[in-house]
């Protein structure tokens, strides 16, 4: 799944599903956006998986980590 933030509108993120979450794969870096920073992936895989029903999955799997 492509997904793109207003943060960073020229760098598209890509995503994968794990089980019953999704997690970033890759981010398409633009030099014309800031740098995405471990905290901004963090808050895109919430947000996305919040958006798409799987926000529980998510915590459970963050919680264990």
């Amino acid at each position: 799944m492509k997904a793109w933030f207003d943060e960073f509108p020229n760098s598209p993120v890509i995503f994968r599903v794990i089980g019953h979450y999704y997690f970033v794969y890759r981010v398409m870096w633009s030099n014309d956006d800031p740098i995405v920073e471990r905290e901004a992936l963090i808050e895109m895989e919430r947000l996305l998986n919040r958006e798409l029903g799987t926000e529980d999955a998510y915590l459970k799997r963050k919680r264990m980590v």
